[in-house]
């Protein structure tokens, strides 16, 4: 470690991402990555670009993508700011809304890069334990207000546990919070279409931004690509100051405008999704490995009635050629986070366990 770093820096961890393969024979289920592939609406996007293009530098705030997804979500284009990844999105909220040393607000558990990014701040992290069932506590805008949280992130659907919180219950803490609620919505493409959810008519209020993200739903993980909708007064804050100048280059705005244009592609790859989670399941239960009723494109399996923990079991995928998730933290320890792959993906996640189980 630098002896020129901050001493937050200094004492702080940093974020764990999953674990790469280092051959081609090994599956991937433990980033929760989309099974399928981009639109093919994206290749055909991506091999019309020339590199006369990248000669000058991109269009600054990414209008012509934030027209489209301003027309996608039925807001005004001064509703949105694009940024790379939603992981810039998250910091860029800490950097506009949280002092150097402020109090920032989150579930607990939940996304391990948030304390890391408040760290990083040097902003003093204020958790709020989820309830048995994963929901939100009906204190929690209390809590926050009592210890002068200037924003709050939470996942919905949650993560690690799949679970959703329906639209009211956030507009109700909202409204309580004295800062802003962060709604990070980087797995709302796989909710049921019959749980009806929908919270961006919250941006109408002075403290929601929401977060959506290319990663998840279309595809798009290794691009980067995501972008915050909000009240203006909030959106103009961040494009206008914190902002980093041409943050979104051209080819992620040419390619992003391409998969939000082709919904039916991306709304088909949303199903397929969903009817291997039920299955995958349904398959896990069988084997005793339950899970927690998810509205991602992940499972958050209980190990506990099995002959062997969770981190044995995750070290015996990751020998047999196939890599999940296993957390050490609180509540986590028992339990495997598994991404719903490709059918031929989950078939042998599915063999693999019935033999290491036998």
């Amino acid at each position: 470690m630098s002896k020129y770093a901050r001493p937050n820096v200094q004492n702080m961890q940093g974020y764990s991402w999953g674990e790469q393969p280092l051959d081609t024979e090994t599956i991937k289920l433990n980033t929760n990555e989309n099974p399928y592939p981009p639109s093919p609406a994206v290749d055909a996007a991506l091999a019309n670009l020339g590199a006369a293009a990248l000669r000058v530098y991109p269009q600054p705030t990414a209008d012509g993508l934030r027209d489209k997804l301003a027309k996608l979500h039925g807001c005004a284009r001064n509703n949105i700011v694009v940024t790379n990844g939603g992981d810039e999105a998250l910091r860029l909220a800490l950097t506009t809304f949280v002092n150097p040393g402020g109090h920032f607000g989150m579930a607990e558990p939940s996304y391990s890069l948030y304390p890391v990014l408040a760290a990083i701040h040097d902003a003093q992290v204020v958790r709020v334990e989820l309830e048995a069932d994963w929901q939100l506590p009906e204190s929690c805008a209390d809590i926050w207000n009592r210890a002068s949280v200037e924003l709050a992130c939470l996942v919905n659907p949650h993560a690690p546990s799949g679970t959703l919180t329906d639209a009211e219950d956030l507009r109700r803490v909202a409204a309580a919070m004295n800062g802003v609620l962060l709604i990070d919505e980087a797995y709302v493409n796989f909710v049921d279409p019959q749980r009806a959810y929908d919270a961006t008519p919250l941006i109408e209020q002075d403290n929601v931004l929401i977060l959506r993200t290319f990663s998840k739903g279309y595809g798009l993980a290794g691009l980067r690509l995501g972008y915050l909708l909000g009240h203006a007064d909030l959106i103009t804050t961040i494009i206008d100051k914190t902002r980093d100048s041409y943050n979104i280059d051209h080819i992620s705005q040419v390619l992003g405008t391409a998969a939000i244009g082709d919904q039916a592609y991306a709304r088909e790859t949303w199903a397929q999704v969903r009817d291997a989670r039920r299955l995958l399941a349904a398959q896990l239960g069988q084997l005793g490995l339950f899970s927690v009723p998810s509205e991602t494109n992940f499972l958050l399996v209980d190990v506990i009635e099995q002959p062997v923990t969770a981190e044995r079991l995750f070290q015996r995928l990751k020998g047999a050629g196939i890599l999940v998730r296993h957390f050490s933290a609180p509540r986590l320890q028992d339990k495997l986070r598994v991404t719903v792959g490709t059918p031929a993906e989950n078939h042998r996640l599915i063999a693999t366990l019935t033999d290491l189980l036998a």
